[in-house]
Formats: structure tokens, C-alpha cells, sequence
């Protein structure tokens, strides 16, 4: 039943280890259930029903992945994309939210048209063995650093634009307390090491002042402000063009990235280089933005965050599925969950950075048509902030690099196609 239902085999990993999986990864993205309101609440948007909608739909999607896709992958709001929909699409271009969510929606119905004609896997197909694992050390970076800012052992800086915090006090050193003990735990294969980790340091945040614990239950909100609130009147302008290209494309390589940097260091990725399930695993996210518009979300994406639970031993739908009954169950529990501080997760998103820093072993370095394409999109996608970024200009440079360099039977057509639309991204 497990098996047909999740795709889980007993031979990979246990019931037990898939849900200390599930809540892992829950806990270290549960801060979008706060994050996500708050941003796309500077449109006018109603929080509370905002705060509905994002339990409502990570719940969703994230439990039909599991049982479609069949992967240890959790959906919700993207950070970034719900950025550019409350501070790019309403704020500096003056557009309402609502035209905002029509945007949103008409990008989901354009995934779903690009997933059914299989155009999406093609793309990952074209892209070099040694991207691939590129990907997955850059992404290891790009959540390490986004952990290290967010309990602010990183800070801006005006000079240097971050510097390191002040380790003695507050989230920065109840921080460097959680990553130790939780490394210590790995060290010692605990079992769990990971949500140990957490849920200890949320614990030790107490006496900080980091944990405030606001209570326990609360009664959901509706969602009845934003739902389906949609504007018709300017789809065909060349704004709206450029906004659903600009959402396209980021969701579409972010996902991409996300996916093939989670599979690759789960070991999911055959010899061929082919992800299992990877077709139903993007028909989801499609499906998933499409109804995030509907519920009165921005675009909803794979959450890299997912590595998480795949340093836990997930490795099937069961790890996504319990996933997804913790957003359910964070509806009713939401003053308990959101207590969880950025310092407690923090710890866990650095450790399954250096987990994923293993693929680096896989680059030929002595090759500098593969060894500079790799190292660009390593260090461009925690410098710029962007999984997509870091994709773009890794793909671009190999292109280039291989075909000045006299490599051209390196490069296939797709290859070309791709750099071409890459390209395009940056002239629009």
C-alpha cells in the first residue's frame, strides 16, 4: 500500500525515518507561514486570510507530490517571487495585487501547457552532467547563507555588504549554539540529528529572548478577501507580457535547480542522469501556482528546503505527505509553530549545506571548459541571491567557453537554444 501510494520502499528507508523526514522539512521552511503574509500583506491584502491560504495550499501541494510525484519534495509561496509580486509588480510598477494574482494565475496555466508537452524535461535534459552538479554545491551555499543571515550571524554591511554579527548575544550565538550540538549529533549518528537539532534550539532560544511562545491554538481566518479576486483588464498589455515571462522564468529554474540539486544528492538520479518521476513532479507545481492564484497566493514553488528531509533519509512521497499534514495541523497550532525563531533552523540549513557540497567531488577542475561554467554558477547563486541567476550564467558561460575553445562537439542544439533564451531574459 506504502509503496503504491508513496512509491516508499522498505529497502531505502523506514516509516519511522520518512516521517522525522516530513516534520524535518516542515520545520525548517515553517517560516513562510509567517514570512509570506507579511510581505504580500504590504499590497493591501489581508493578512490573516493570506496566512489561511499559504497553510492551505503548502498543504496541498506538498501532500500531491507525495502522492503523485511520489518525492520527498514540499511546495509553498516562493521567497523572492513573493517579493517581486508585493515590492516590483504593486509597489514600483503601481499595479493592484489583484492584477498581480491574474499574473500569477496565467503563469500556472502556461506551466501546465509546457509541462503536458514535455518541454520542461527536455530543459533538464539539456543541461551538462557537470551544471547538474554544480547546482546542487551552489544551492548547499545559497541555504547555508540564507540560514546564517536570517539568525544574523551574516550582516549587512554598507562597505562590504555583509559582515559577520555579533556572535555573543541573541539569534547569532543561540545559532552557533544549535550548530553545534546538532553537528555534534551528526557526528555521533543520532538518529533525527536534524529535527533534534531544532527543536532543541528553539528550547535553549527560551532564556535568549530569541523563543517567544505567544500561545498554542487559534481559530484560522478566512480566506474569502483574496480568494479569486482577479483583474481581466489589461492581460493583453505588454506589461503583463514581461511580468509573466519575469515569473516564468525564475519559478521555472528555481524549480529545476531545486529538484536537481535535492535528486542529485539523494542519489534519485539514474545513469542516464534521468530524475524519476520528474514529469509529475513538475505538473504539480504547475497545478500548484495555478490554484495558488485562485487561493490568493503569489507563484508556489519546490522549496529547497527539501534537502532538509532528504539529509533525514527521505526518500519517497510519505517524507512530502506528512509534510504536508504539518501545514495542516500548523492552522489550528499556529501560535506554536510560528515560535519557532530563524536561529533554529538556521543550524539545520548550514549542515545540509556542507551535506550538499559532495557533488563538488564530481567536477573535473582540470578541465576549465567544465571547471569555470561550474565554478560561475556555484558562486553566483548565493552572490546574486538566486537559484535562477545561477543557473543562467553557468549555462551561458559553458556555451561560450566550450564553443570559443574549440569544443563545439560538447554542445548539443538544445544547449544553443537554451543560452539563445537565456539571453533574451537579460534584454528584457
Amino acid at each position: 500500500m506504502l509503496n503504491k501510494l508513496f512509491g516508499f520502499n522498505p529497502k531505502e528507508t523506514t516509516v519511522k525515518t520518512e516521517i522525522m523526514a516530513g516534520i524535518t522539512t516542515f520545520l525548517t521552511m515553517a517560516y513562510i507561514l509567517a514570512v509570506n503574509p507579511n510581505i504580500l500583506g504590504t499590497t493591501g491584502m489581508d493578512k490573516g486570510a493570506l496566512f489561511t491560504t499559504t497553510v492551505l495550499v503548502s498543504a496541498a501541494a506538498t501532500m500531491l507530490m507525495g502522492l503523485y510525484a511520489k518525492l520527498p519534495f514540499a511546495l509553498a509561496p516562493g521567497m523572492g517571487l513573493n517579493a517581486f509580486f508585493a515590492f516590483s509588480i504593486c509597489a514600483i510598477m503601481g499595479y493592484s495585487w489583484q492584477f498581480a494574482l491574474t499574473a500569477v494565475f496565467l503563469e500556472g496555466l502556461l506551466f501546465i501547457l509546457l509541462t503536458i508537452t514535455n518541454l520542461r524535461e527536455k530543459i533538464v535534459d539539456v543541461i551538462p552532467t557537470t551544471l547538474k552538479n554544480s547546482i546542487s554545491v551552489g544551492i548547499g551555499i545559497y541555504i547555508a547563507f540564507i540560514g546564517l543571515s536570517s539568525a544574523q550571524v551574516i550582516v549587512n554591511h554598507d562597505s562590504t555588504l555583509v559582515k559577520i554579527g555579533d556572535l555573543t548575544q541573541g539569534s547569532a550565538l543561540v545559532c552557533v549554539i544549535g550548530l553545534v550540538l546538532s553537528a555534534i549529533m551528526l557526528i555521533k549518528n543520532v538518529k533525527g540529528a536534524l529535527l533534534i537539532g531544532i527543536i532543541a534550539t528553539t528550547i535553549i532560544g527560551i532564556p535568549f529572548g530569541v523563543t517567544n511562545i505567544d500561545g498554542v491554538m487559534s481559530t484560522p481566518p478566512s480566506i474569502e478577501p483574496i480568494f479569486c479576486k482577479f483583474e481581466w483588464s489589461q492581460i493583453f498589455t505588454g506589461e503583463m507580457f514581461v511580468i509573466v515571462f519575469t515569473l516564468l522564468f525564475v519559478d521555472l529554474f528555481d524549480t529545476i535547480g531545486t529538484i536537481i540539486g535535492v535528486t542529485t544528492r539523494a542519489g534519485m538520479i539514474d545513469e542516464k542522469g534521468k530524475i524519476p518521476h520528474l514529469k509529475q513532479a513538475f505538473m504539480v507545481d504547475a497545478i500548484a501556482t495555478t490554484g495558488g492564484a485562485l487561493m490568493g497566493t503569489s507563484t508556489v514553488t519546490t522549496y529547497v528546503e527539501s534537502a532538509s528531509g532528504v539529509e533525514e533519509g527521505g526518500r519517497s512521497g510519505l517524507t512530502a505527505f506528512v509534510c504536508g499534514l504539518c501545514f495542516l495541523s500548523a492552522m489550528f497550532f499556529a501560535p506554536l509553530f510560528l515560535s519557532i525563531p530563524s536561529a533554529a533552523t538556521a543550524p539545520v540549513l548550514v549542515l545540509v549545506g556542507v551535506m550538499m557540497m559532495s557533488s563538488v567531488v564530481r567536477i573535473d577542475f582540470r578541465d576549465y571548459t567544465e571547471a569555470i561554467p561550474a565554478f560561475i554558477c556555484i558562486v553566483m547563486m548565493p552572490l546574486c541571491y538566486s537559484i535562477s541567476d545561477g543557473i543562467v550564467l553557468g549555462m551561458l558561460s559553458y556555451v561560450v567557453l566550450n564553443l570559443l575553445g574549440g569544443n563545439k562537439k560538447k554542445l548539443t542544439v538544445g544547449m544553443y537554444i537554451l543560452a539563445a533564451f537565456f539571453l533574451l531574459k537579460f534584454l528584457i
